[in-house]
């Protein structure tokens, strides 16, 4: 069936066969690919269709008429309004077998690879409350404070009482600030007026400590009894070491200003991955999922194979998460990362593990990885963990004429995966295993960690 036949407003009978990117099931209508939000591979729909496209079509499911086997009831009672969680109401072993095949595919149909050895999704144990930090915006809805998540594709604020993916104890901390709010007339951020005081409550968690850093982002630096929010937050949830107001008074969707003031107790928590200590700010970036950032980074250092007398680039290296993992193992790390703040958090998290074979630059990694190159500093061994864009041209470039023995690619992104090992392939190396790891259950992202060899001869 062409484009031309399928018509707006119409409805049609539609089996899901796969899932995209976003979580939204993949059907076809005699051979029409078709986007329903909400579908379940194996299920069959009655689908409006909404728009139309040349090569796809996205349609809104009307009615369930045959449901999957894999199709369960979301725990959480709002997970088909709020935007944070696009498959929970997909089985979670049938979640894994998703996410591994949409690597599998991606490395076949972009990468154009064969002989891959794609393992099957590290998932968890208990995927629920895995989250260390939340960031839940704060609004007003028929004159009630309401603090949530974003109702999908929207900046409708969904009121969340709890969350089946973040720490329990937001529940705590958002209830305490509603009440403050309501009783002292605290009013609430409104982006389309840029009015109001507060905008989003920011928490973080460290899982293995327990400590706990509450962040008040304010559109303005007053505000009013705020010893009283102190009072009661620390009185009822002793676990809180931190509490912060960031000030952030631009229109803009940006979440964080750049000024904090502490309110209380210590600027900084501490959390471990592993054996690693690291200290967590307001502004720093740290992984959200830290039980499945150990499986991932234990991964990645063993497809390393360090022996100990080996050279390691770490490219994009945030806070230095995975340097200090490999500088363990490793003669020397070289840390790269564009944000300064992070080289910054790197260079301390360094500092205090007692680890002094590590090296961090700030700047652009097509730069900075060129620059050492023509300086003489080369890695026998290369990891990559670049955004969701994936690595810059430069920077593959660069690797393959250093001639590492070894790269381990860390992804978020499957696809833009799949079009760097295609480079690399390309260019003398061969990709010998992925392993998919589950960051973020019931959500459609994937992480992988790649080994890839450099073809002898």
């Amino acid at each position: 069936m062409k484009n031309s036949e399928i018509k707006e407003n119409q409805t049609y009978e539609v089996h899901i066969e796969d899932i995209g990117h976003n979580g939204e099931g993949i059907g076809r209508i005699e051979g029409f690919t078709v986007f329903v939000d909400g579908g379940v591979p194996g299920d069959d729909l009655r689908v409006k269709i909404q728009l139309v496209k040349k090569n796809y079509a996205m349609g809104k499911m009307i009615k369930l008429l045959n449901p999957s086997p894999h199709r369960i009831a979301p725990v959480c009672s709002i997970a088909h309004q709020c935007g944070g969680c696009q498959i929970q109401h997909i089985d979670y072993r049938e979640q894994l077998r998703l996410k591994t095949n949409i690597v599998k595919a991606n490395i076949e149909r972009i990468g154009k690879l064969e002989g891959v050895v794609v393992h099957d999704a590290l998932g968890m144990e208990k995927p629920s409350r895995y989250r260390n930090k939340a960031q839940f915006p704060v609004g007003i809805v028929d004159g009630k404070v309401v603090v949530g998540f974003y109702k999908k594709g929207t900046h409708d604020i969904v009121d969340t009482g709890s969350c089946y993916i973040q720490h329990e104890i937001n529940d705590h901390i958002i209830e305490i600030v509603k009440q403050y709010m309501t009783r002292y007339k605290v009013s609430a951020y409104d982006e389309t007026t840029g009015k109001g005081l507060i905008r989003h409550i920011l928490t973080k968690v460290g899982f293995t400590t327990g400590e706990v850093m509450v962040v008040l982002i304010t559109n303005g630096r007053e505000m009013p009894h705020k010893e009283q929010l102190i009072q009661q937050l620390t009185h009822e949830i002793p676990e809180i070491k931190s509490i912060v107001q960031n000030i952030n008074t631009q229109r803009t969707n940006r979440i964080l200003g750049d000024e904090c003031i502490l309110l209380y107790g210590e600027d900084k928590i501490v959390d471990y991955i592993g054996n690693l200590k690291f200290y967590i700010s307001p502004l720093s970036f740290f992984q959200v999922n830290p039980m499945q950032t150990k499986v991932l980074y234990e991964k990645a250092l063993e497809y390393a194979d360090l022996k100990g007398e080996e050279t390691v680039f770490d490219v994009y290296c945030g806070i230095g998460t995975i340097s200090l993992f490999l500088a363990q193992k490793a003669k020397k790390v070289y840390g790269i990362e564009a944000v300064d703040a992070a080289i910054q958090d790197a260079r301390e998290n360094a500092r205090i593990n007692g680890i002094k074979n590590a090296e961090f630059y700030v700047g652009k990694a097509e730069e900075v990885v060129p620059q050492l190159y023509k300086q003489g500093i080369t890695a026998d061994v290369v990891v990559v963990d670049p955004p969701r864009k994936g690595c810059d041209a430069q920077v593959l470039d660069t690797i393959v004429k250093m001639k590492p023995e070894r790269v381990v690619y860390v992804s978020c992104n499957p696809s833009t995966l799949a079009r760097d090992l295609k480079y690399l392939d390309e260019k003398g190396y061969k990709t010998i295993e992925v392993q998919p790891v589950d960051m973020f259950p019931h959500t459609a992202h994937t992480e992988s960690v790649v080994r890839i060899e450099r073809v002898k001869g």
